[in-house]
């Protein structure tokens, strides 16, 4: 079970800025100015694709320090407000999952994710070019539209989930694989609200202003570990770990109080993931030009 005093932190490489987070490097491609979800890869260790908010309809790759691998465009798609990218490590064919869910004022109908067969580097170990749109669902909520900014795809159920941001607490949906691979439209289970993070004080208005203030502990980006163990989400101010106990559900380890670490300082972190299959480390990044790319490690796993 994880507990504060159990989740054992080390400083590994740079610049070290709160709580066993650490700083490995700088987002080297300009391009990349509002990135919003990051994926490790299956395939290419060390390699993890990310993406911007709005824009081009393209998934950019790089390393764990920030450099530049490239990015390849998807046709067929769009990109109104992507704010989370998913993996799928089905075996022999892993798959990424880009969800244009974000909604602000909650006036769009659905949510689309677009599922991309993940792409393979060249032969410099740069990505180039455009990859192919395997399938598009449009998924809407059952009571309403909503505001997502964390989706997740979790190998214990076999479910994609989504934790809604604008809700407080936040409310978690999900949809089956199955059905979100096949389908053109389907809508989501909702699974009920998950623990409340921690209210905004009088200091994270001072930081963060009064718009992104109030929204300063809502989820921001969301990876579930390899073995459908633990639950990283990400916000403005903090880190948040969930942890399933033996073969219960999301729904009721969500409700549980997560372990809370504050950091990294920036203002826009919206980017999470497992480094490994081994969930040993986290990587996150945030919005921004030059973002900076932070790791944190547990050790005690």
């Amino acid at each position: 079970m994880l507990t504060a005093s159990l989740l054992l932190l080390s400083c590994d490489q740079t610049e070290s800025v709160n709580a066993g987070i650490t700083v490995t490097g700088h987002v080297a491609n300009m391009e990349l100015d509002e990135i919003s979800g990051i994926q490790r890869s299956a395939r290419q260790p060390g390699v993890f694709f990310t993406h911007n908010d709005d824009g081009e309809a393209r998934i950019y790759a790089l390393d764990a320090e920030g450099a530049n691998l490239g990015s390849v465009l998807i046709p067929g798609a769009s990109n109104r407000d992507w704010e989370d990218i998913a993996l799928i490590n089905e075996p022999g064919n892993p798959m990424l999952v880009i969800a244009d869910s974000g909604d602000n004022f909650a006036q769009h109908p659905g949510v689309d994710l677009y599922f991309v067969p993940e792409p393979v580097a060249n032969d410099d170990g740069q990505f180039e070019g455009q990859a192919g749109l395997g399938h598009t669902i449009t998924l809407v909520y059952p009571d309403g539209a909503r505001d997502c900014e964390s989706v997740a795809w979790d190998p214990a159920s076999d479910r994609i989930i989504l934790l809604s941001k604008r809700d407080k607490p936040a409310r978690m949906y999900s949809i089956d694989r199955s059905t979100a691979m096949t389908a053109s439209s389907a809508t989501l289970e909702f699974h009920g609200e998950i623990h409340p993070f921690r209210p905004p004080t009088a200091q994270d208005y001072a930081r963060f202003g009064a718009r992104d203030g109030a929204w300063v502990s809502q989820p921001t980006g969301m990876d579930i570990s390899a073995d459908g163990r633990i639950a990283a989400v990400i916000s403005y101010r903090s880190l948040y770990l969930f942890e399933r106990q033996g073969e219960e559900s999301w729904e009721t380890a969500f409700r549980r109080k997560p372990v809370e670490f504050e950091g990294p300082p920036s203002n826009k972190e919206e980017a999470v993931t497992f480094i490994g299959a081994d969930a040993q480390s986290i990587l996150i990044t945030t919005e921004g030009i030059p973002a900076p790319v932070y790791r944190f490690r547990l050790i005690d796993r």
